[in-house]
């Protein structure tokens, strides 16, 4: 069954707001004065990251070719590139590697020989949530081969898939239970198990979590392992609440804050919808929800084939 549009513009719109509010609290003190600069629109309105142009150019790959196409991907990542979002180190120098022609294949082995397990892959994967809202194992699939366009390590890889998966389960209105368990069946890694059996723990304890705690056992970095389950946890714990309370809870456990606060808010969109979502204003709004719509088309279209 296909969840209704405002699922879908929930969680687009949900994992831009989320990118876009929770920049100007992203890293220390350096990488906050630099987003002061960078972080409007000559409009005025709030700028968002890499998390979500690389999450739109996802988008735009499934609807051009129906599918994923791991090399028209690559492209159009690369093509989408600017410096100024944000992008991390390793991920602007294979992007720039394949805007001048190298096969992503190769370049990615070139700057991480077993691939990048940064949270990169996990911050676009609510977009495969919506290309299939109710396909688990296409889902995975889609979500491991789109993740291993640009972090290819098998913690980078299950980051997405956490994500992904926590996504659709928010789509389909399972109860965080649910959505925890099935989560926690589509891994593989020690590391990443561990994070969210954690995570399971607390949420069936039913008590929540201070964020000081939830930073030092879950983590606030880059890296998927300390980020994806902490995202999770985050929008589960949260559906009772509004949006407004899961962003300050991610800004108070610091760090990664806005790609935190995206995966997070994709969650709690897809769950609540947009209409649930605070009216402010920011970059493309309008951009993104018309791309939410089109998702949603694609998405009835297939399910009626």
């Amino acid at each position: 069954m296909i969840p209704e549009p405002s699922a879908y513009s929930g969680c687009l719109l949900g994992l831009a707001l989320g990118d876009a509010l929770g920049a100007p609290f992203e890293g220390g003190v350096l990488e906050r004065a630099l987003w002061r600069l960078l972080g409007s629109t000559p409009q005025g309105l709030p700028r968002w990251t890499d998390d979500t142009r690389m999450s739109l150019d996802l988008a735009e790959s499934l609807l051009a070719c129906r599918a994923l196409d791991p090399d028209e991907l690559a492209r159009r990542f690369a093509a989408s590139y600017r410096w100024s979002r944000g992008y991390g180190p390793s991920t602007a120098r294979l992007l720039q590697r394949i805007r001048q022609g190298e096969d992503w294949r190769i370049a990615a082995k070139a700057i991480h020989p077993q691939g990048s397990y940064g949270n990169g892959a996990a911050m676009r994967a609510p977009v495969v949530a919506l290309h299939c809202p109710s396909d688990l194992a296409t889902l995975v699939h889609i979500t491991r081969e789109q993740a291993r366009v640009t972090h290819a390590h098998p913690l980078g890889v299950e980051g997405a898939v956490m994500i992904a998966v926590a996504t659709q389960g928010a789509l389909q209105h399972l109860p965080p239970a649910d959505v925890i368990s099935t989560v926690r069946q589509n891994l593989q890694e020690p590391k990443m198990l561990a994070r969210v059996e954690l995570a399971a723990r607390w949420l069936m304890g039913g008590a929540s979590q201070q964020a000081v705690i939830v930073r030092r056992e879950l983590g606030n970095g880059i890296a998927a392992p300390d980020s994806c389950a902490t995202a999770v946890y985050i929008a589960l714990s949260h559906f009772d609440r509004s949006f407004e309370d899961l962003l300050t809870f991610v800004r108070a456990v610091r760090g990664d804050v806005d790609t935190i606060s995206a995966m997070a808010g994709a969650i709690w969109g897809a769950r609540h919808g947009v209409c649930a979502l605070p009216v402010t204003p920011i970059e493309a709004r309008d951009d993104i929800l018309a791309m939410a719509q089109r998702l949603y088309v694609q998405a009835q279209h297939k399910g009626k084939v």
